[in-house]
């Protein structure tokens, strides 16, 4: 395949949020693992026909980008919703859910907003975006900042960097989350200095002022987007 489009990333990556879910259907905010594995909050109708056309547009890019089947890699939360996105997909490209081409990493799992919010509705959100931006490292109570879930984000970036090598990876996850990736990946591109590897890029870009952007990547159920 082709070299990768940023020098500081030995792969390709592609986000893609789940598709609409029965908690989006249902206005419902679930962010615990205990929860978000449950099958009754996986995809809603609507979410795996979103998941399918993602999938067909991947395939498309994929093709356009002259990258083999071979080289793709799905990257998944293991989210009912996420696993459920991600087979479809699979089952798009034709590629075996149960190949090592398909991954689980529970550090692309959905923010965790914390028992007060937790299977609440979904009109609460902004409250939890606006203390991001008032201070990303401040979390609600009992759940996840932004510095936070960039900390285990990273960690998936630099784990995906190190088991893969030139492939293209598509990354299948959750609304904040991937805006907050996206975000921090943004900046990581403008670092410059010490080494320009992957890792000092992230934590130089782990600062207020870029943590508290991140709604400015926001992503529609079931969107695809290129990352790096």
């Amino acid at each position: 395949m082709e070299d990768s489009s940023a020098s500081f990333v030995g792969n390709r990556y592609w986000v893609l949020r789940h598709g609409k879910s029965i908690p989006n259907e249902r206005g419902l905010i679930v962010s615990s693992m205990e929860n978000g594995v449950l099958p009754e909050y996986q995809l809603a109708p609507d979410g795996v026909a979103q998941a399918q056309l993602a999938g067909q547009s991947f395939l498309k890019q994929l093709e356009e980008s002259k990258i083999s089947l071979d080289k793709v890699r799905i990257c998944y939360s293991p989210f009912s919703r996420t696993t459920h996105t991600a087979k479809v997909v699979a089952q798009v490209l034709s590629i075996p859910f149960d190949s090592p081409q398909c991954k689980m990493m529970e550090t692309l799992r959905e923010r965790y907003f914390g028992p007060t919010f937790e299977l609440k509705s979904h009109d609460k959100y902004p409250e939890i975006w606006d203390l991001d931006e008032k201070d990303p490292f401040m979390g609600p109570e009992g759940g996840e900042s932004a510095d936070d879930v960039v900390s285990r984000l990273a960690t998936a970036m630099l784990s995906m960097e190190a088991e893969f090598q030139r492939c293209a990876i598509l990354v299948v996850s959750h609304g904040d989350p991937l805006q907050m990736l996206q975000n921090i990946m943004h900046s990581a591109k403008q670092q410059s200095g010490g080494d320009g590897g992957l890792a000092e890029r992230i934590q130089m870009s782990r600062v207020a002022s870029v943590l508290s952007q991140h709604r400015k990547f926001a992503l529609l159920t079931g969107e695809l987007r290129p990352l790096v």
